[in-house]
């Protein structure tokens, strides 16, 4: 099964809680904080590096998830003299709290990213900074890493420049109340922007080749009687806000190259088979790609809610596998990649807008900033770059690893007890060696899991197998097995 995106909000279960406890343990995942790292934590917070230039008066607002207090990016946007538009893009400053071969560094490179678990969040830094000193929280003055990103009347990039600068947050949104404003109209001069530089940017990457795919996202949600799951579509708010990120990301990527030293994220282009592939599949789902029609136009033009095109979507996620990290140093010996793109995006592009909950983004921000100012890279930056890589690989395998098992622990124990019972499902996944074998979506309750065709009296005659599972079609299924010990999941295909 491709990446499953997990969605998590605050939630309450005895017992369910209990069982996330166990799997931190088994996954030798640890909450606490050495004392050394919490000593330096607390002085960092009072006696931060902060910037010369103030630019406080700057009316930045934060778009995050409701209750998020590691708020990473604070954006302002504006029109230009005589056409185009500003952005302005605050990124947390991270290393402002962080000494180089410190405690805290240490133990940042050991825990690389942070973990999302229903009940519980193990953050990257101690909460003393990511949700509170270097958190770019309304009303507070904080050292920050500000883009000025300024576009044509199309969007498209005519300046990219970055500063070390103090500022401050206005206020603070969540995506639906973003998404309620532009669609009541009643947003105002800041958030009619976003919509319409998110739009424009989103054009861009489609004149550019590149393509966002719209996964339904799985959802770990609290109700009266505990965890349920469900799914949640991205909105249009999602999307202008992931638009300016990734024109972000696009600027530094640039920036780096042409000092020949930085971090990339890259994704190499998917074969020819891939599509090969993804063509048989659309014709088994009935999607209808005409011969001509590119790949991200077909990708455009589908609606997630459709399950068909959800088991489409969910298919094509399958092109993103391979994405990695590259760092480069060229007056060390390190070359830059023959191929810096980023196959989704049709472009270069680095991480570097979540420093706070992920630590490449740390090493890329240095680099901008030196580039930036014209000033040489720091040593522990380029003495640290080689062997980010690594790093961010291992993390990224336990952040998957994590998300995983959250879900399938969750997914059993939301059926526990109900082996036996029948349900309507979609198909969304089979097998090619095994076709009577795969994956399906419940609509009710939202479970993916895998599930079988058994063998049937008619199979009995030598080389008899059962029939395969129709991708894209509504069966029925029986619960088979639904165990929070193992976190396992199956269903047999009636």
């Amino acid at each position: 099964m491709p990446r499953r995106k997990l969605r998590v909000k605050a939630a309450d279960s005895a017992r369910i809680n209990a069982e996330l406890a166990e799997l931190r343990t088994r996954l030798e995942i640890h909450a606490e904080w050495p004392e050394a790292v919490l000593a330096e934590a607390e002085e960092a917070a009072e006696r931060p590096r902060m910037p010369e230039y103030d630019a406080t008066d700057l009316p930045l607002f934060t778009v995050d998830p409701p209750g998020s207090r590691d708020l990473d990016q604070a954006m302002h946007l504006t029109r230009r003299p005589g056409g185009g538009y500003r952005v302005y893009y605050a990124i947390a400053d991270v290393a402002a709290f962080v000494r180089p071969g410190g405690a805290i560094d240490a133990e940042a490179r050991r825990r690389v990213e942070t973990l999302y678990f229903p009940d519980h969040r193990i953050p990257l830094h101690p909460t003393r900074i990511s949700e509170d000193a270097a958190s770019l929280l309304p009303g507070e003055p904080r050292p920050a890493l500000l883009w000025q990103l300024d576009l044509d009347a199309d969007g498209g990039v005519v300046l990219a420049d970055a500063r070390r600068a103090v500022v401050r947050s206005h206020r603070r949104l969540d995506y639906a109340a973003v998404q309620r404003a532009v669609d009541l109209g009643g947003a105002d001069e800041q958030l009619a922007l976003l919509a319409t530089v998110g739009g424009l940017r989103e054009e861009q990457e489609r004149a550019r080749g590149g393509i966002s795919l719209p996964v339904p996202e799985q959802e770990v949600e609290e109700t009266l009687h505990g965890y349920v799951l469900g799914y949640r579509a991205p909105g249009p708010a999602d999307g202008w806000n992931a638009q300016i990120s990734l024109l972000t990301g696009m600027a530094a990527a640039e920036m780096m190259l042409d000092a020949g030293v930085g971090l990339l994220r890259t994704l190499p282009a998917a074969p020819a088979s891939a599509y090969a592939r993804l063509r048989r599949i659309a014709a088994a789902l009935d999607v209808a790609w005409p011969e001509g029609l590119p790949y991200q136009e077909l990708i455009r033009s589908l609606d997630p809610d459709v399950p068909l095109n959800a088991a489409f979507l969910n298919e094509c996620t399958g092109l993103l596998r391979g994405a990695g990290y590259h760092a480069f140093d060229e007056s060390r010996g390190l070359p830059a990649p023959a191929d810096p793109g980023h196959a989704a995006l049709a472009a270069p592009y680095a991480h570097c807008t979540a420093p706070l909950r992920r630590l490449g983004d740390r090493f890329a921000q240095e680099v901008c900033a030196a580039v930036a100012a014209g000033e040489d890279v720091p040593d522990w930056t380029r003495e640290a770059l080689p062997g980010v890589p690594a790093l961010m690989a291992s993390g990224d395998r336990r952040s998957a690893e994590v998300e995983r098992a959250c879900v399938d622990l969750v997914e059993a124990e939301l059926l526990a007890g109900r082996e036996g019972e029948d349900f309507t499902a979609v198909v969304i996944d089979v097998d090619e060696k095994r076709p009577a074998s795969g994956t399906v979506q419940l609509r009710e309750p939202a479970v993916r899991a895998r599930c079988d065709r058994p063998v049937g009296p008619e199979a009995v005659a030598p080389g008899a197998v059962p029939a395969p599972l129709p991708l894209g079609g509504l069966i029925r299924v029986r619960l088979a097995a639904a165990d929070p010990a193992t976190r396992t999941v199956r269903f047999a295909a009636l």
